[in-house]
């Protein structure tokens, strides 16, 4: 059996069907804000005075970082039928040339997610810089890429249009100029 990604047509009202539900009952979607709530229930207010906020009000968006990982593990283990990746040639050439011998045949690279990987300081360093950086841009900009992307625009927010175009030309920025430079 061939699992296809659902058509726009049946994605695109359901996220919009969801995301009008979200603003009716006053909630803001966003997996960075998601994870704020999880750090201040696990303890980190001790720490970071940002952390110490009440949490009761947010313990419905725990349910969509619930549903990330159960929805995540389905996706990867029940409807994945090939885990080859239809990128082209050239990509393909491009990432081997950079040491990434699995391209074309992995969703991630197997020389950064996987535990042998864990082995190299380089590999340590990327992670750490990138968590620092990820973690940094999402509260300077108030909000991570699904934040920002789903919610905020769908609420007309220029801020969030902003925030946008700043997460493209970041990653554009990464991809084409950084990610040589690293690997």
């Amino acid at each position: 059996m061939i699992y296809e990604p659902w058509p726009w047509y049946v994605s695109g009202p359901l996220i919009a069907l969801v995301m009008a539900i979200l603003i009716l009952l006053g909630k803001r979607f966003g997996m960075s804000s998601n994870l704020e709530t999880f750090c201040s229930i696990g303890g980190a207010g001790k720490w970071v005075d940002y952390f110490k906020v009440d949490v009761k009000p947010k313990q419905w968006s725990l349910l969509v970082v619930l549903g990330a990982v159960i929805g995540g593990f389905i996706a990867a283990n029940l409807l994945s039928p090939d885990e080859a990746v239809d990128i082209s040639q050239k990509t393909i050439e491009n990432l081997r040339t950079l040491g990434f011998e699995s391209a074309g045949s992995a969703y991630m690279p197997s020389e950064l997610f996987n535990t042998g990987a864990l082995a190299h300081p380089k590999v340590w360093i990327v992670l750490l810089i990138a968590g620092f950086l990820v973690g940094f841009g999402a509260r300077y900009a108030g909000g991570c890429t699904s934040g920002h992307a789903i919610s905020g625009l769908s609420n007309l927010q220029r801020p969030s249009l902003i925030a946008v175009i700043g997460f493209f030309v970041g990653g554009l920025f990464m991809v084409h100029v950084l990610f040589p430079i690293i690997f």
